[in-house]
C-alpha cells in the first residue's frame, strides 16, 4: 500500500495517509472581458459537463508549453473576435481542492473591441452577449452561471475584489 506525506497548515510534517486519486485535466484560461463601452462579454451555449445552456467568460485550454496569457488572448479573439489593450492576472485556482482535476487561470482584460468574427473552430455553437455588471448579478441570481470557474470569476470582478 502506497503512501504520501503532506504538511500540515504549521508547516510540519503530519503522518502519512493513503494516495488520494487525482484527476488530469487540461489547464485552462478563463477571461473577464470589459469592453471600452463597459459591458462584459459573456457567452451563452451549452456545457456538456453541466448538461445544459449556461453563461461562460471566454475560456479556453491552454497547449502544451503554451503560456497562460497568451491562451487568454488567442481564445478571446477566437471565441469573439475581440482584442483587449489591458491584462492583469486575478488569479489562478485549482478546480477541485482534493483531486485537483486543472488549474484555472483567471484574468481581467479591459479596452476590448472587436477587430475580426468570431472563429472557434471547435463546433461550439454560441451566443456572444454584453453585459453590464447588473445584468451579470441577476443571471448569478437566476441560475444562469453553471459553471463554478465562472461564478467565481464573474464574482471577483462584479464585487468589485479584483480588478
Amino acid at each position: 500500500r502506497r503512501h504520501t506525506r503532506f504538511r500540515n497548515v504549521t508547516g510540519i510534517q503530519t503522518c502519512a495517509l493513503p494516495i488520494f486519486h487525482q484527476v488530469q485535466l487540461l489547464d485552462y484560461a478563463l477571461m473577464m472581458v470589459e469592453r471600452e463601452d463597459g459591458r462584459f462579454i459573456v457567452i451563452r451555449q451549452y456545457k456538456h459537463g453541466v448538461r445544459d445552456v449556461s453563461l461562460m467568460p471566454p475560456a479556453g485550454g491552454i497547449n502544451p508549453g503554451e503560456d497562460p496569457l497568451e491562451t487568454a488572448r488567442r481564445e478571446l479573439m477566437e471565441e469573439t473576435g475581440h482584442e483587449a489593450t489591458g491584462w492583469r492576472k486575478l488569479t489562478e485556482m485549482v478546480t477541485h481542492a482534493n483531486q485537483r482535476c486543472s488549474v484555472g487561470h483567471l484574468y481581467y482584460a479591459s479596452g476590448a473591441r472587436q477587430v475580426a468574427t468570431p472563429n472557434s473552430g471547435d463546433l461550439e455553437e454560441q451566443e456572444i452577449l454584453y453585459l453590464t455588471r447588473d445584468e451579470i448579478r441577476a443571471a448569478i441570481r437566476n441560475g444562469e452561471v453553471k459553471s463554478t470557474s465562472a461564478l467565481a470569476g464573474f464574482s471577483l470582478v462584479i464585487a468589485g475584489i479584483l480588478p
